[in-house]
């Protein structure tokens, strides 16, 4: 009755920003648990293909480079064209590829909010809506096709850091996940998100350089793990997570639940 659980064994998956971070750690463990293709999306083609390469010497199945930029409507839809090409099907789609931008409020540029919003909100919008022809076709109720958003614990709670736009869109995002979710579990694709903590990335550049200082702030003792980030993506992506609908997980040691009291700097 429980077997395969959380298996992945021979899914079809997109994750965006995969080639490092947060991204690179669900594509691995995607793979690690049986996935047949995880295709990465990164504006750089270096390091794309280089995390295509890596993982896909590491892990059975496959690891691809997508190397797009997917801040603008064009390069939405020349990635949605390229799935659709190359897979009839698409099981699971991880809208992780977002950015950041700190300023003080007084001198907080409309560059810095533009770019945010269109990529950490607009862009998985958008992304989904293109690729809904192939997620739909690999849904069932039996088995449905999975989104997940990658938010952030600063679109739950207040960061004293400035900023503004990446707070405001990850709420966002946690939002239009309970939108998306409505809408397309008709359909059997199921939408949910996570919401990170503190993990190395270079987006967090506090977490990666100042480990042991930050997780001094986090009531678990500790920063996040690629496990503890894979583990989340792999239960609402497999099996286990089928019946989780439009719910956003926070993975970040407590901070957000088991002591709201503590605010720090830089978690995500």
């Amino acid at each position: 009755m429980f077997n395969n659980l959380f298996s992945l064994d021979g899914r079809i998956a997109l994750v965006t920003g995969g080639s490092r971070g947060i991204g690179k750690m669900i594509a691995a463990g995607f793979l690690n648990q049986g996935a047949a293709k995880v295709y990465i999306t990164a504006r750089k083609a270096g390091p794309c293909e280089a995390t295509a390469k890596e993982l896909s010497a590491q892990y059975p199945g496959e690891c691809i480079a997508l190397p797009i930029d997917i801040s603008t409507m064009t390069g939405i839809e020349m990635l949605a064209a390229e799935i659709k090409k190359r897979e009839p099907k698409l099981d699971i789609l991880v809208n992780n590829a977002g950015a950041a931008w700190g300023a003080d409020f007084d001198e907080f540029p409309e560059s810095g909010w533009d770019k945010v919003m269109t990529l950490n909100v607009k862009t998985p919008f958008f992304l989904t809506k293109a690729l809904a022809g192939p997620l739909r076709a690999a849904a069932s109720a039996d088995r449905p096709a999975k989104v997940i958003n990658i938010a952030s614990i600063d679109g739950i709670f207040v960061n004293p850091m400035e900023t503004y736009s990446y707070a405001a869109s990850k709420s966002g995002l946690i939002h239009l996940t309970r939108r998306m979710a409505v809408k397309l579990i008709k359909d059997h694709v199921v939408v949910t998100a996570i919401a990170p903590g503190p993990f190395q990335s270079d987006m967090n550049k506090a977490a990666r350089d100042n480990a042991d200082e930050v997780a001094t702030r986090v009531p678990a003792g500790r920063i996040g793990t690629d496990e503890d980030m894979a583990g989340t993506a792999i239960y609402l992506a497999s099996r286990a997570g089928d019946y989780v609908v439009g719910a956003t997980i926070a993975v970040d040691g407590g901070i957000v639940y088991a002591n709201p009291g503590i605010k720090g700097d830089g978690w995500d």
